[in-house]
């Protein structure tokens, strides 16, 4: 049973969709028009009903996309590659619905809402509009104080669900979390008020059991006349000492407001693929797959394919250099973060919020 709260990881992703009913989303990814790094290399794996949205794009009709976001610590590269993907499908044409899960961060984290306020302006919203994010079809909502028909809509749903349904999916749990999931079933199904329209969520994997929850009931639901929703499901992006990325553990990510010095830090300390001592490596050569450095690399931060190939074939056969591939992958990150905070400090939020 996958818990959206948990901290746990998901280790075997082609057993989670072949259990759940999860398609493999690589042969849309090849189809799409100049799809993200992260998108091109695998990082989005999986997808449900995601042939509508694929429609919707080749033929130019109307599709939404919704996103949620948890106030609850700092923006890093994982939170990045969802950020891509918003401003990647505004680009294809979809209306940006982005929620602000402040009722949540309140119910299951203990967050104020004055402080997810705060933290998700200066935090994410700021960084979203640095990384590309247009005002022009983008609507940026708080869960607390959107209006009278969102309010409305996140209590029906609720007649269309049972304590058993609710048990099965997410196991024991706590009225807190039944409020707030019955609450982000209505936030998926919100872009679909004024109308019925393709709806595209992307979300990690341990976000499938709200998926599958807000499918059911939008199946069922009669006082409204929605579509299923789609859904896309990336692979978490890893930490630095090799297991998840964590908010909650500054050292587990790098933040996109990190300094120079930091980034050197955290790198020189990451998980490393390469052997114990020098004369091993260059005999026996490194492991790309598990090397933190190279992994960043390939998922966000060098989109030469030639050169990114070039530096696994030279990690694997130990010409190159754990330091060696560290040293370029703090290089990369360095000018990306420069030029992101630049952009960061010019954000324009008036925009989003008149």
């Amino acid at each position: 049973m996958i818990d959206p709260w948990g901290k746990g990881g998901i280790k075997d992703y082609d057993k989670v969709c072949k259990n759940l009913g999860v398609g493999k989303f690589k042969r849309f990814a090849k189809a799409l028009p100049d799809p993200p790094l992260f998108m091109k290399r695998g990082m989005v794996y999986g997808e449900k009903d995601f042939s509508k949205i694929a429609e919707s794009i080749k033929k130019k009709k109307p599709f939404a996309l919704l996103t949620g976001l948890m106030p609850s610590g700092k923006f890093h590269i994982g939170h990045m590659a969802l950020a891509q993907q918003i401003i990647y499908y505004q680009k294809l044409g979809a209306k940006i619905y982005i929620l602000v899960a402040d009722i949540e961060s309140f119910l299951t984290r203990g967050i104020s809402f004055a402080e997810a306020r705060k933290i998700a302006i200066d935090e994410y919203i700021t960084n979203y509009i640095a990384l590309g994010l247009k005002s022009k079809n983008c609507k940026i909502y708080f869960q607390s104080t959107e209006g009278a028909e969102y309010q409305t809509l996140t209590k029906v749903v609720a007649k269309h669900t049972t304590l058993n349904e609710m048990r099965s999916i997410y196991g024991n749990i706590e009225p807190n979390k039944i409020v707030s999931s019955l609450t982000q079933v209505g936030d998926i199904l919100y872009p679909q008020l004024e109308k019925p329209l393709p709806t595209i969520v992307p979300v990690g994997f341990d976000q499938l059991p709200h998926i599958n929850l807000t499918r059911d009931i939008a199946s069922r639901i009669k006082e409204y006349d929605f579509l299923l929703p789609s859904a896309t499901f990336h692979k978490f992006m890893p930490g630095l000492n090799g297991g998840k990325m964590s908010s909650s553990d500054p050292n587990s990510y790098i933040a996109l407001t990190d300094s120079p010095n930091e980034v050197k830090r955290k790198i020189n300390a990451a998980f490393s693929g390469g052997q114990v001592t020098l004369e091993e490596h260059r005999k026996k050569g490194g492991n790309p797959d598990v090397d933190i450095a190279f992994q960043y690399l390939k998922l966000m931060f060098e989109e030469d394919d030639k050169k990114l190939a070039q530096l696994e074939k030279n990690y694997r056969s130990g010409k190159l250099l754990t330091g060696e591939l560290k040293k370029y992958a703090i290089e990369k990150i360095t000018v990306f973060l420069k030029q992101h905070q630049a952009k960061r400090a010019k954000a324009n939020l008036k925009k989003f919020f008149k």
